[in-house]
């Protein structure tokens, strides 16, 4: 799979349209829209199910050295109000502020973070690895690991310094409940 068929493809999800849409016109710094929400669509259109079929949530990253709780609150009430009518679930993170609440939620290290595209490369799975971006008349991707595992349907651990071989099990275990067709190498 191309760089175009896999942005064609996440985009006839038009929740994905228009959380991309709203982050450019928000201007909201090293913004994406990522992860699950654009490859569950991708296998969506693959497996010929609804285009929003087993999507969880729709993660939003975006970077401002503004670290305070309030500052990303205010990024998380405004976006929240615009997409409201989607109907949903939008996760809005400032990734500059990862470290800071990461090891008491989840009990691993975390790790400073310089750009979104670093949170990006933390995900658990290699398939998820995704983000994109309207940048002008286009759009920005980010895959560090191309699109085969997507167009594949192949769930593959990312070994990165937060990995949890547990979280891995069960967001796998999740997933091939909602995808049968998936498959999922195992984290050893």
């Amino acid at each position: 799979m191309t760089r175009d068929e896999f942005l064609a493809l996440a985009l006839r999800n038009p929740v994905n349209v228009a959380i991309t849409d709203e982050l450019a016109r928000r201007a909201l710094p090293d913004a994406w829209l990522v992860a699950g929400c654009l490859a569950q669509t991708v296998w969506n259109v693959l497996t010929h199910r609804a285009v929003d079929h087993g999507i969880a949530d729709y993660d939003v990253f975006y970077f401002d050295p503004d670290t305070s709780w309030e500052a990303e609150d205010a990024v998380i009430r405004t976006l929240h109000a615009r997409l409201a009518h989607l109907g949903a679930k939008i996760e809005i993170r400032n990734q500059a502020r990862v470290h800071l609440w990461y090891p008491d939620k989840h009990g691993l290290p975390y790790p400073p973070l310089m750009r979104s595209t670093d949170g990006i490369d933390r995900f658990l799975t290699e398939n998820t690895q995704l983000g994109i971006r309207r940048a002008d008349s286009d759009f920005e991707v980010y895959a560090p690991h191309g699109f085969d595992d997507v167009a594949k349907l192949i769930v593959r651990p990312n070994r990165a310094p937060n990995f949890s071989v547990a979280n891995y099990a069960a967001k796998a275990a999740r997933w091939k409940v909602l995808w049968p067709e998936l498959t999922v190498i195992a984290a050893e």
